[in-house]
């Protein structure tokens, strides 16, 4: 029931429904003469929505149109986005909008619907946040400090667009109900000399608050947030490698809490390689990992599969012995300085190692321990060179090689290249999308490491069950469902197509609301799993 009525109705985004208005609405709500006389229906708008974003010349050109269409008329833009999803995700979030955030400033109209809380302000945190809700019931809240954006790093007040581009993904990908989301950024100050300086700057102008200071701030939003919205499912995402891992832990057996970086690329390339394993008929238990990039994504990867090979019948002990860090100062070792609470179960010995002192680049480290998995977080554009890649080609049938940095400009390597310099043996995924490679009459599919595949079915699995606590057997259950997907045959994929988004977020979030009613973490009876999941999906109608 619509309480709104004339211009007031029309600015509202969740209620606007623009030319779709029947003529019995216009004349109940106060319309007469505020829009064209034709009435039309939702395809017809969005048939009009794709032509003109299809005459856009550029990728962020096409972001800021879609925007001006959100911040109007929110079923509309789902509505074009859920046709067209393959096509937009990238436009909508990754790698477009590292682009958007680096000019949100300088671009800015409006704020989207989010939520800003200032660092000095933290007084403001309940106000704030029921201003942002204005009486909704919000269910969902993605929540950034922007401390650690992608693979551009801290761009303060600006990467509170990640949060409004994720929730995006949750409500195509998913169905969740934008009335029921809200992104929020915590503005701490930022680093970043460039914003800084900039006079068009919108966050606070001084450096990065750390310490104490921080983590009460913090603290306080995540209590007043889960006592105003108690039914909520909170999504920490991009903050720095200092503060992530630390915010989860502190919260992850108290509130329904999850961190995209720390598990949901572990997730995501968790389920890459048990598709690798599906499609080799080989065992994760039998590989040796080696990553790339040990901060925040990298430790998150490397301990979910850890977690698993421990799942799969290894002792802790014996499952560490298959797991080599490799960052800035190279292969990491227990004497080596500023060891993380994340990085450090996974250190070496030097007594491991003939000449240790030597194994201070990636070159070095993958001839000296033969991975057969190579992971890369490390944002170090053509790390994994053509000799890294025939040295893994030499000691293994099919390498699995994710360089998974993002945006596009710091990818550890090219599919095509990994395809051909392994004489098409390579399994490969990648963080950004790529297109098939054809290689020696093969047509050889690239999955896309996108977290898009995991935390939307995850989080509605959650969400529709009421669940209390995210669970590291709910995030195993995510990363096994994607394995159904995958069939077996030549130049197969080892994750699923984006294609398919929709429907396997609905298989993974059944999978994991049977996890949690399991578990006995579920606060919403449920009978039937697929009829609640089902019920709790929103569909881009008038």
């Amino acid at each position: 029931m619509m309480h709104k009525t004339g211009k007031e109705l029309l600015r509202d985004s969740f209620l606007n429904k623009g030319t779709a208005f029947t003529f019995e609405e216009r004349k109940k709500y106060g319309l007469i003469g505020l829009l064209p006389p034709q009435v039309e229906d939702i395809e017809t708008q969005s048939k009009r929505v794709y032509s003109q974003l299809s005459q856009k010349s550029s990728d962020i050109e096409k972001r800021r149109y879609l925007t001006e269409i959100f911040n109007d008329n929110k079923t509309l833009f789902y509505h074009v986005f859920k046709e067209h999803t393959e096509e937009l995700i990238p436009i909508v979030y990754d790698p477009i909008i590292a682009e958007s955030i680096e000019q949100y400033s300088d671009q800015y109209v409006s704020g989207d619907g989010a939520v800003f809380l200032s660092i000095d302000n933290p007084d403001d945190i309940e106000i704030s946040l029921k201003n942002g809700a204005d009486d909704r019931d919000i269910k969902l809240i993605v929540v950034t400090d922007a401390e650690g954006i992608l693979g551009i790093g801290d761009w303060g007040v600006n990467g509170v667009d990640i949060a409004v581009g994720k929730l995006m993904i949750y409500t195509a990908a998913a169905g969740i109900n934008p009335k029921s989301v809200l992104p929020v950024v915590l503005d701490c100050g930022t680093n970043n000399e460039k914003l800084l300086e900039s006079p068009l700057y919108l966050g606070n102008r001084h450096e990065r608050v750390y310490g104490d200071r921080y983590y009460d701030f913090v603290d306080k939003f995540v209590k007043t947030a889960e006592k105003l919205f108690p039914n909520m499912y909170l999504h920490f995402e991009d903050f720095g490698r200092s503060n992530a891992a630390n915010i989860l832990k502190k919260y992850q057996k108290t509130y329904p809490v999850f961190n995209d970086d720390c598990q949901g690329t572990g997730i995501i390339t968790l389920g890459g390689l048990l598709g690798a394993m599906k499609l080799n008929n080989e065992k994760l238990t039998d590989q040796r990992y080696l990553c790339f990039g040990a901060g925040t994504a990298g430790a998150g990867i490397t301990e979910r599969i850890y977690k698993e090979m421990v799942s799969q019948g290894l002792s802790e002990e014996e499952a560490k012995k298959h797991f080599f860090m490799v960052d800035r100062q190279g292969l990491l070792f227990e004497d080596t300085e500023g060891l993380t609470p994340e990085q450090r179960p996974f250190a070496r010995k030097r007594s491991e190692f003939e000449h240790s002192e030597k194994l201070d680049n990636l070159r070095d480290v993958v001839f000296a321990v033969k991975p057969t998995i190579l992971v890369g977080t490390s944002t170090v554009p053509n790390s994994f060179t053509e000799e890294i890649v025939k040295g893994m080609a030499s000691w293994c049938e099919h390498p699995i090689i994710f360089p998974l940095s993002n945006p596009t400009k710091l990818a550890e390597a090219k599919a095509k290249d990994l395809i051909e310099w392994s004489d098409g043996r390579a399994m490969v995924a990648t963080g950004i999308p790529s297109e098939p490679v054809e290689y020696n009459g093969v047509k050889y599919e690239i999955g896309q490491a996108n977290n898009a595949l995991i935390y939307p079915g995850l989080g509605l699995g959650a969400i529709a069950t009421g669940a209390k606590l995210v669970t590291d057997d709910m995030i195993s259950a995510a990363a096994h469902a994607l394995n159904d997907f995958i069939v077996p045959q030549e130049g197969a994929a080892v994750l699923p197509p984006v294609s398919k988004l929709a429907q396997f977020s609905e298989t993974i979030a059944v999978v994991v609301g049977k996890c949690v009613i399991e578990q006995g973490l579920n606060r919403v009876a449920v009978s039937d799993i697929e009829k609640t999941i089902e019920e709790n999906i929103w569909q881009p109608e008038y």
